[in-house]
């Protein structure tokens, strides 16, 4: 048995240049011993766990959604705001949602204090090198992961099918 408390787990930041988007993450997954790059189950992990923490006033990053990644949230304290395709949906201690691959969504805090959450994530690996991207429909990008766990940002124009294939 693999063991940690919570209260070892180091606190990582990530926030945006100009500060709309924030957030600290505790990644659980990783301090019982994942292993994010390897193919093996028994070193990834089925699933991924991290309490994050949104700060007053932010967001946890843009409305996105995942092609092959499911979530669930557990909201621990403070209140949130969840944008889905539906619209905002205030959201408190005891909730708990799922998203599908495919479905666009994105957290904010919506209280006077920070919103704190667990998220469950299937963890999914679809052969190859590359697993999970993410859509942004407010901008029309792409975040599509290379090697290892580093992520590629692409935004691109509609072209035909056969564009550049003859």
């Amino acid at each position: 048995m693999r063991k940690i408390n919570l209260q070892d787990v180091p606190e990582q930041e990530r926030k945006s240049p100009k500060g709309k988007f924030g957030r600290f993450t505790k990644n659980i997954s990783v301090a019982l011993g994942r292993e994010p790059e390897s193919l093996d189950l028994s070193k990834r992990h089925p699933f991924d766990l991290a309490l994050v923490r949104i700060p007053e006033g932010k967001t946890l990053c843009p409305y996105h959604a995942h092609s092959a990644e499911s979530e669930l949230y557990l909201v621990v304290s403070g209140r949130g705001n969840v944008r889905d395709k539906n619209g905002i949906t205030e959201v408190g201690p005891g909730d708990a949602f799922l998203f599908q691959p495919g479905e666009a969504h994105q957290l904010i805090n919506a209280g006077d204090e920070d919103f704190v959450y667990y998220v469950i994530a299937d963890n999914p690996r679809s052969g190859g090198e590359t697993g999970d991207s993410c859509y942004y429909p407010d901008s029309g990008k792409w975040a599509v992961t290379r090697e290892g766990s580093e992520e590629l940002i692409v935004k691109g124009t509609e072209t035909d099918y056969f564009d550049g294939e003859e």
